[in-house]
């Protein structure tokens, strides 16, 4: 099915998975007719893939991607996004599956990627922010970006966010048997590697929400990851060429 896809990687999301395709449904049919929602589960103990079998069998829009395990969210969002483009989609979105980031703002970075290859909804540019974080974790996420901004010297202020839209070319550009990254590292490595190929990346505002049902899947081993992989990354792809970058769009947030 052509389209916007958007691909939901689960594991233990059982309490979140039937609202947050519930949520987004309505938003990507207010953008297109043709719209696919990819659930991406690694196996989930609580029942999550069963539910999203349910949800598939009720959704002609929602489809259901197993995988054996748990392999990381880099891993689960690679298999996503090539089945999004074997499957035809022209934009593919990727989000939380626990209502961290708001379903209502999926139009808003569909819209953006009219003029843009790579959107990302952004905590960090002008009319952005956290909701439900503590002070401690707001300092340790924008030293993160911070950290990986000035390492990798290219120009977007959240490099750590999960809530974005890539048109097809994109995905198609990029090797992703060369990503190595996970979890926070996989969130930069996507990015810069984009900017990287001269792709135009754009940020616009949204608020994050601490989510709203389970447990993070984020743990300091992943945070570390990111912090030695980043030098890496660079040395890398030291030989690439310019980074393609627009300015922040400010305002619209929610």
């Amino acid at each position: 099915m052509p389209g916007p896809w958007l691909v939901l990687p689960t594991y233990n999301e059982a309490a979140n998975l039937e609202p947050i395709v519930d949520a987004v449904l309505p938003q990507l049919a207010s953008v297109s007719a043709d719209h696919t929602v990819l659930v991406v589960d690694d196996s989930s103990p609580d029942g999550t893939g069963e539910i999203a079998d349910r949800l598939a069998a009720e959704h002609e829009a929602v489809q259901v991607l197993h995988r054996a395990g748990k392999e990381g969210l880099g891993r689960a969002y690679i298999a996503g996004f090539t089945r999004a483009i074997e499957g035809g989609a022209d934009l593919v979105l990727e989000m939380d599956a626990d209502f961290s980031h708001d379903p209502t703002d999926i139009p808003r970075l569909i819209e953006a990627a009219s003029d843009a290859d790579l959107v990302l909804g952004s905590r960090y540019v002008q009319g952005g922010g956290v909701a439900g974080w503590t002070w401690h974790r707001r300092t340790l996420s924008r030293g993160g970006s911070w950290y990986a901004r000035t390492i990798l010297g290219i120009d977007v202020h959240d490099l750590t966010g999960g809530f974005k839209c890539f048109r097809r070319r994109v995905l198609e550009t990029l090797d992703f048997e060369e990503i190595h990254a996970d979890g926070y590292g996989f969130q930069i490595e996507m990015t810069y590697r984009a900017a990287r190929a001269g792709f135009r990346v754009v940020e616009i505002p949204i608020v994050f929400h601490d989510r709203r049902a389970g447990e993070s899947k984020m743990d300091t081993r992943i945070a570390a990851e990111a912090v030695w992989k980043v030098p890496a990354l660079r040395w890398r792809t030291r030989g690439g060429g310019p980074a393609q970058l627009a300015a922040p769009r400010s305002g619209g947030a929610r």
